[in-house]
C-alpha cells in the first residue's frame, strides 16, 4: 500500500497522501488496491477523528491510468482492476463493487474525511475527491467529468453522490460534455467547500480543529449526516450495469483509440 498511499496519524487526524507524483497519482491496479486498503486501516483505527486526503507532486489525481486506455485500445480489454473477468454487477464491499470501494470507503468512514485538492482532479480522480465530506481547492485546481471522453460513463460512486451536490441540469451538462472546469465554477456549483491558496494546510487545520471536538459527537454527526441521503444502492448497482455494458463495446473503444492517436472518432450509429 505504501507504494501508493501513505498514512501518517498524529492527534487524531490521518494525513493520507497519493504518492504516484511521477504519474499525478492516476488510478492503476495498485493505487485502486491501496485506496481500498487505506480505508480499511483507517476504518478500524479508534485513534482517528479526522482524514486528509491529498496528493503528492503536480496534482491531486489525473484519472484512471493511461495504460489501462491502452490495454483497451489494443486488446479491448475493460481497464479495471482484475481484468476482463472482473463483473462490476457483482457487490463486493456492502453495496458497492471494487472499484466504487476505492471513493465510496471514504464516505462510509465513521469520522469526517476533507480532500486537499490542487492541480487535476479528472475522472476517477474527481470521483475520489467525492468520497469525502469536504472539498477544499486550490485556485488554479481544475476538475472534469471526463468518462464521456473515453467512451465511458462515471461508475466510481459519482452519481449518488454527484446528485446530492449539484442541480440535475448542471449534473447533466458535466456528465454529458466532459468539460474542464475550474476552481471558482466548483464552488458555484456546490463541488467545493472552500478555494484556498494552500488546500492542504488548510485542511489540516481545520481537520485539527474537528479532532478537538468530542469524537463521539462527531461519529454520530456523520452517521446522521450520511443518513440524509437516499439509498445510495440501486445509484451504484445502475453505474456498474451501465458501464459494463460499453466496455469493450465498438463505441467505446473507438473512442479509446482515436483519442490515444488524437484523432476525430468516428462513432457507428
Amino acid at each position: 500500500m505504501e507504494e501508493r498511499v501513505s498514512i501518517s496519524i498524529s492527534e487524531g487526524v490521518a494525513d493520507v497522501r497519493l504518492v504516484r507524483a511521477d504519474k499525478m497519482n492516476a488510478l492503476d491496479q495498485a493505487m485502486f488496491e491501496a485506496l481500498v486498503a487505506a480505508t480499511d486501516r483507517l476504518s478500524k483505527d479508534k485513534s482517528v477523528r479526522v482524514v486528509v486526503l491529498s496528493g503528492e507532486g503536480r496534482a491531486f489525481c489525473a484519472g484512471l491510468d493511461m495504460g489501462r486506455f491502452a490495454a483497451m485500445k489494443e486488446k479491448g480489454g475493460n481497464g479495471i482492476p482484475g481484468g476482463e473477468n472482473r463483473d462490476l454487477t457483482v457487490r463486493t464491499h456492502g453495496q458497492a463493487n471494487f472499484p466504487q470501494a476505492a471513493v465510496w470507503g471514504w464516505r462510509q468512514l465513521p469520522v469526517p474525511v476533507i480532500a486537499a485538492v490542487h492541480g487535476v482532479a479528472f475522472g476517477g480522480g474527481f470521483q475520489l475527491s467525492l468520497g469525502a465530506d469536504m472539498r477544499f481547492l486550490s485556485p488554479d485546481a481544475r476538475m472534469s467529468v471526463m468518462e464521456i471522453k473515453w467512451g465511458l460513463v462515471p461508475d466510481m460512486a459519482g452519481t449518488p453522490i454527484l446528485a446530492s451536490l449539484v442541480r440535475d441540469d448542471i449534473l447533466r451538462d458535466l456528465t454529458y460534455t466532459g468539460r474542464i472546469f475550474c476552481a471558482q465554477e466548483a464552488m458555484t456549483y456546490g463541488l467545493a467547500t472552500r478555494i484556498c491558496d494552500d488546500p492542504r494546510a488548510a485542511a489540516l487545520e481545520v481537520a485539527r480543529e474537528i479532532a478537538g471536538k468530542s469524537p463521539d459527537a462527531i461519529r454520530a454527526a456523520k452517521r446522521l449526516l450520511n443518513n440524509l441521503s437516499v439509498d445510495p444502492g440501486p445509484a451504484l448497482l445502475a453505474e456498474s450495469v451501465e458501464q459494463q455494458k460499453l466496455i469493450g463495446s465498438a463505441n467505446q473503444t473507438e473512442a479509446v483509440r482515436a483519442n490515444l492517436e488524437k484523432r476525430a472518432p468516428k462513432f457507428a450509429d
